[in-house]
């Protein structure tokens, strides 16, 4: 459980009850990585804005592909779990559970299937990636604005899961999952 002490609901300012409101309506809860990273509200804000600036060029989909396959190279159960409920908006529960369990063999397109393999790699070993790895990005047909926006989409959820991990913030489980996508999302964790 983490030592951050978050801002109550009730006493939280304008900015950040924002957050807490789009949480309660996302998740139907104000979720904990919410509240702890909303201490710092502009840093918080500052990150949000980032990861929004990539959906322009990857769409909602391509994003959140992103994101599960960096959640998934760092770790990250909190990224996993909440960002596999946001998924649901885009892919029926039966397509996200192959995702999370082998997105190279989930009917995904073979850009796609880059996209998450270059995001699962940053998110493990960046220091390793030479050219070819963006290069298969390029060659997947990716504009540099989307290979530019792929690996910032990666690289943020890297910071975004380890700060969650290090602060050791409670994970949040949405109840809205069911125990076999649960248990997919988090598989390899």
């Amino acid at each position: 459980m983490t030592i951050i002490r978050a801002v109550p609901e009730d006493e939280a300012p304008e900015g950040v009850e924002r957050y807490y409101a789009e949480d309660r309506a996302a998740f139907g809860h104000v979720a904990t990585h919410t509240t702890a990273m909303a201490v710092n509200p502009a840093a918080y804000a500052a990150f949000r804005a980032l990861t929004a600036s990539t959906i322009e060029s990857l769409g909602f989909r391509g994003f959140e592909l992103v994101t599960l396959a960096a959640a998934l190279g760092t770790g990250s159960r909190h990224c996993r779990l909440a960002h596999g409920q946001k998924s649901l908006k885009v892919f029926d529960e039966s397509q996200l559970e192959r995702i999370a369990l082998d997105y190279t063999d989930a009917g995904l397109t073979d850009a796609e299937v880059e996209m998450m393999r270059f995001a699962e790699q940053l998110a493990r070993d960046s220091a390793g990636m030479t050219d070819a790895d963006s290069l298969r990005l390029r060659e997947a047909g990716f504009s540099d604005r989307q290979i530019v926006d792929i690996t910032v989409a990666a690289a943020a959820r890297v910071y975004y899961g380890r700060a969650l991990q290090a602060l050791a913030v409670e994970v949040d489980v949405p109840p809205s999952l069911s125990e076999p996508l649960r248990n997919a999302l988090l598989d390899g964790i």
